[in-house]
């Protein structure tokens, strides 16, 4: 599998993965935005197949978001999620992003686990968060900056 930037025509691919993993799926508008404004954008390819995405960016000089996260349903429990978290974690440490937030629905268990296996913590919960009245819970993973963890003692 292949962690790449995303390119402008892989954005149908996307849409097809958003679409089919969430109720109130991001048009396609609000994609290229994203992408336009600088935000990061990686997909995963198998066999020349984009078979899912994450778009993150940096918020604040030290604080980094991840804004979405999908992989298409029929590869699920491929570690292509993890892959793909993983890969964006590296690209934050080169920038000095120590902490890393995002929202996820508080009703979506299966999502809170499998970024609580990744290391992120439930930090604070949002009422009606979502358009649809559901909250979110915002999670956090702290980055530890190698340089600044030296202690000789």
């Amino acid at each position: 599998m292949l962690i790449r930037e995303f390119k402008r025509p892989d954005l149908k691919r996307v849409l097809e993965i958003e679409s089919s993993s969430f109720d109130d799926p991001y048009p396609a508008n609000v994609l290229v935005d994203l992408y336009n404004l600088g935000a990061g954008f990686l997909v995963a390819q198998q066999d020349n197949i984009i078979v899912g995405y994450i778009i993150f960016w940096i918020r604040f000089e030290d604080e980094g978001h991840i804004i979405s996260i999908a992989v298409d349903p029929h590869h699920h429990r491929k570690k292509i999620g993890s892959r793909l978290v993983e890969t964006t974690l590296e690209i934050f440490k080169k920038y000095n992003v120590d902490k890393i937030q995002l929202e996820v629905r508080k009703g979506n268990r299966k999502a809170r686990k499998f970024y609580q296996r990744l290391g992120f913590e439930e930090k604070t919960l949002v009422i009606n968060y979502y358009e649809d009245g559901e909250d979110a819970m915002i999670m956090e993973k702290i980055l530890e900056n190698l340089e600044n963890s030296y202690n000789p003692e």
